[in-house]
């Protein structure tokens, strides 16, 4: 319980942090009236306000389970989601995608084959969906 009051407040630290910097984000260039600021600022909020209920909800009597066995699942899905991000300019959004999707798809128990056919599709479609229909530029890493 310690523990999670305190990532509760480290989170809450790091989310007050950046909605301080989101917050006197503009770009040259607005697309929108309201502009790029709102859609960080809510996020960052929302965040805030619930690591704030979680550091200081009253104390509570059940166990939440953290086994060494989810513990191990949880470093590996965030080392998954680190990689992603290191690697997504670098391979780009479909193969970076496609990991990711692999990767994590492992860790929920899935076969060699599922994992593979679910991220490359994810991959692909995800970068069409993005790139050719909402007109979001996304890198191609090997492919472009």
């Amino acid at each position: 319980m310690n523990l999670e009051r305190c990532f509760s407040a480290l989170l809450l630290a790091v989310s007050l942090f950046l909605l301080y910097l989101a917050w006197g984000y503009t770009a040259p260039i607005s697309y929108d009236p309201l502009g790029p600021r709102p859609y960080p600022a809510m996020i960052l909020s929302l965040l805030a306000l619930c690591s704030l209920f979680l550091a200081l909800r009253p104390k509570q009597s059940e166990d939440l389970g953290y086994t060494p066995s989810l513990l191990k699942k949880l470093l590996f899905c965030f080392l998954a989601l680190l990689f992603y991000g290191i690697l997504f300019e670098i391979l780009g959004f479909p193969l970076a995608t496609a990991a990711m999707v692999f990767a994590v798809g492992k860790l929920f128990g899935g076969s060699n084959t599922a994992c593979a056919v679910t991220g490359i599709a994810l991959g692909i479609g995800f970068y069409l969906l993005f790139d050719r229909l909402l007109d979001v530029p996304l890198p191609v890493g090997f492919f472009g």
